[in-house]
């Protein structure tokens, strides 16, 4: 599936979700003017996998290019990508691998002022599309960087990444349900500057993953292609919007402090999924869909599931507000104490 995509700074984005779609980076460059100084950034691990293809296909179009290999998405990752592109004279850094890569690939790319391509090799969150970045050790919360110049969406790939990262995925796209109402409540009660495209294209994304979790749940290269192209969808709502309002919410919050008093319990659309659960009950609304849903792909429910206490989860909802303190949500309309956070997480069967 080929899709153009106009953003808020009205810059046509190609996206390229198909199988086979590796074969095509080299063509989705020329197309872009780029014809050389290519510097493609990945992870020893899904280089195995990806390193032919991509330098096969560049080669074939006459792009000279270079491979950065990074072990994590670290500030350190970040300043070495950024020396390798300028002693290359990079004109474009290609991120081929999983969020952590993105990111740092998409921050080192702003950085320098030059573009950046984004290569998902796993559906694990929406930081394929997004002009934010998260960085260990420079912000609790995702940063500002520049959008991706174009998308390359290999599903044949991406279907035979770990399933777990696609659970994930799933996570952080139903979190849209509750960020949306959070951005809704933060207009209505704050007068915040509301964008009714980006926040419609949010919360369809993930209105598209409830209805369609079986075929996630069955494998199907049509369900791989929704969570994909739902990822990619946030991440252009958080472009449109001009912030990550529309697409981050209390949910993403809870998975912030999740991280910071419990680091490596899970993955961040793991974490996202199981806010998304507590901050409906919290809205007033079906959580009991999320759950269903969250379910139906594999993907946790319970503080259980992520191997942390009741006690850490209470803690995480209480002081997620300390994430970000400037963005009014449901944590503050509710007025959140330890009762009703135990309450909510009771109450859903997240503890």
């Amino acid at each position: 599936m080929r899709l153009q995509v106009k953003t808020g700074k009205k810059v046509h984005i190609p996206i390229l979700t198909e199988e086979g779609a590796l074969s095509k980076v080299g063509e989705i460059c020329l197309g872009l003017g780029i014809t050389g100084g290519a510097l493609v950034v990945s992870d020893p691990i899904v280089i195995k996998v990806t390193e032919d293809k991509i330098s096969n296909s560049l080669k074939e179009s006459g792009i000279d290019h270079s491979f950065k290999l990074i072990e994590r998405a670290t500030k350190f990752a970040v300043d070495q990508v950024r020396e390798e592109a300028r002693k290359l004279k990079s004109r474009v850094i290609l991120g081929v691998g999983g969020g952590g890569v993105i990111d740092v690939s998409k921050l080192s790319a702003s950085q320098e002022n030059i573009p950046f391509i984004s290569v998902p090799t796993a559906a694990s969150h929406d930081g394929i599309a997004s002009p934010r970045a998260k960085i260990n050790h420079i912000a609790p919360f995702s940063i500002e960087a520049n959008s991706p110049i174009a998308i390359i969406a290999d599903i044949d790939i991406i279907s035979k990444a770990p399933y777990r990262l696609t659970a994930s995925g799933c996570g952080d796209l139903i979190a849209k349900l509750t960020s949306v109402k959070d951005w809704e409540l933060a207009h209505l009660r704050k007068n915040e500057r509301f964008d009714k495209q980006a926040a419609t294209m949010a919360k369809e994304s993930g209105e598209y993953l409830v209805r369609n979790a079986k075929l996630v749940r069955d494998k199907t290269k049509k369900g791989y292609q929704l969570v994909v192209e739902g990822l990619i969808k946030s991440g252009i709502a958080m472009a449109l919007a001009g912030s990550s309002r529309p697409s981050s919410g209390a949910e993403h919050m809870f998975s912030h402090k999740l991280d910071q008093i419990a680091p490596n319990s899970a993955y961040h659309g793991e974490q996202c999924g199981i806010g998304t659960i507590i901050m409906m009950y919290l809205h007033d609304g079906d959580w009991k869909t999320i759950v269903d849903t969250l379910k139906t792909v594999g993907a946790p429910t319970t503080a259980k599931d992520i191997h942390v206490d009741s006690e850490i989860i209470i803690k995480a909802i209480c002081g997620a507000k300390e994430i970000r303190s400037d963005r009014y949500t449901i944590l503050d309309e509710k007025k959140i104490n330890p009762k009703l956070a135990e309450e909510a997480a009771t109450v859903t069967g997240v503890i």
